[in-house]
């Protein structure tokens, strides 16, 4: 769910302009967009290494314009030492930062990370709310990332908008809006509802792999007849 270092955020979610289609999409087409998707991955799950809400929770927090394979390298680590809000208050920020100084803004991310661990703590128990007003609450956590840890854990069937589901949903005609937020409240508008709690997981991955920022592979691409954008793609290079 990495925005790339070398663009802002505000360019990095700029709607591709082959992907602006006339909104709502065709059903039919929605439908078989999805039923291919899924039958090449029926259980799509994040790629972030986590063993419970507390853990995904800052994991995804950590997330934020950096790889999932930065922040697995550095939590493999972290989490090994501090895997629950208590052990991660006792590391404290300074004992932190060194565990997740290769992540781009490690030093926000550790007050973040230790101001949530206090809150869980001395206000939910010990355990992250998972609800979704408490969750957003929580410093480090805005509506994209709880909605990653909602979706994740099977409580929401949420779609969470990262530069990936922002490209690949204007690519496919899916979305046309031009903010993350109203992106997301189109896909819910028109994604089938049986396909809803794992579209966020097949639109990243789909655009983490495939329909890629820079040379999408059109050409391995199973929705490619099914693509607006593909003439336009391939024309381009």
């Amino acid at each position: 769910m990495a925005v790339p270092k070398t663009r802002s955020r505000k360019t990095a979610l700029r709607a591709p302009a082959s992907g602006a289609m006339v909104f709502p999409p065709d059903p039919d087409r929605v439908e078989a967009i999805f039923a291919r998707l899924a039958a090449i991955m029926p259980e799509p799950k994040t790629e972030l290494r986590f063993h419970d809400a507390y853990t995904l929770t800052v994991a995804v927090a950590l997330s934020a314009q950096a790889t999932d394979v930065a922040v697995n390298k550095a939590t493999d680590t972290l989490f090994a030492v501090a895997d629950t809000p208590a052990k991660m208050l006792a590391l404290g920020e300074a004992g932190l930062t060194p565990y997740i100084a290769s992540i781009g803004l490690y030093r926000n991310k550790a007050r973040n990370v230790i101001a949530l661990s206090r809150i869980v703590l001395e206000r939910h128990g010990g355990a992250v709310p998972l609800n979704r007003t408490d969750l957003q609450a929580l410093p480090g956590v805005g509506r994209k990332t709880a909605s990653v840890v909602l979706n994740e854990l099977g409580i929401e069937p949420a779609i969470a908008v990262d530069t990936h589901v922002f490209r690949v949903s204007h690519r496919l005609g899916l979305a046309n809006a031009a903010t993350p937020d109203k992106v997301e409240a189109q896909l819910h508008s028109v994604v089938p509802e049986a396909y809803l709690a794992k579209a966020h997981h097949w639109l990243i991955l789909h655009g983490r792999y495939t329909c890629t920022a820079r040379k999408p592979n059109c050409a391995g691409c199973p929705v490619a007849d099914l693509c607006p954008s593909r003439a336009g793609l391939m024309l381009a290079g």
